[in-house]
């Protein structure tokens, strides 16, 4: 199924997204890669306030290079969600509604997501010069210490995502390989 998602979007209409499902994201997004998790994961864990708002935003897991001229941004291709596997329960629980990365998440971060009817969405690796030109603002908001891990604003304009794992806990990457393997028996049987 295809579907346009303007964030911040509503749990509801997060429940109705299913793995497999291509979604164009458009809206506010934030990026957000290891050091960044890991200070705002800090700063929780010790009881300070954070310079975003978690509630029903969507963190890319991006690094972009630098901008050319005339750009708004370098590439934005993702970055491997697995690194922030163990700052991302707790970043659901404080509201977190949407990831976007490539690659696995642990079992803990897929029974977060179903308790907090929350989204990981994959972007394709490798694509990250045509990615950018789905961003049509980006600004430097936190830790810009932090070069291209700080955290960026991003407005982004129909954003090609494919939903992974959903809010009922199904997952793309597992369903996909039982999909193939029963196909694949049943030519051989």
């Amino acid at each position: 199924m295809e579907t346009a998602l303007q964030v911040p979007a509503s749990r509801e209409e997060l429940r109705e997204l299913r793995a497999g499902d291509y979604v164009y994201i458009s809206g506010t997004i934030y990026t957000a890669r290891d050091a960044a998790h890991k200070r705002l994961y800090e700063s929780l864990t010790q009881g300070e306030d954070i310079p975003i708002d978690l509630n029903g935003t969507f963190l890319y897991y991006l690094g972009p290079t630098p901008a050319r001229e005339g750009m708004v941004i370098g590439s934005a291709g993702p970055t491997t969600s697995s690194r922030m596997d163990k700052y991302t329960p707790l970043l659901l629980r404080k509201g977190l509604a949407g990831m976007i990365g490539k690659g696995k998440r642990s079992e803990e971060v897929r029974q977060v997501i179903t308790q907090q009817d929350a989204v990981y969405f994959a972007a394709v690796g490798g694509a990250g010069a045509l990615l950018s030109k789905c961003i049509k603002a980006s600004e430097v908001v936190a830790y810009e210490d932090l070069g291209t891990e700080a955290i960026r604003r991003l407005t982004v304009e129909r954003l090609p995502v494919i939903v992974i794992i959903d809010s009922q806990g199904n997952n793309l990457y597992e369903s996909a390989v039982q999909d193939y393997l029963r196909k694949y028996q049943g030519i051989q049987g």
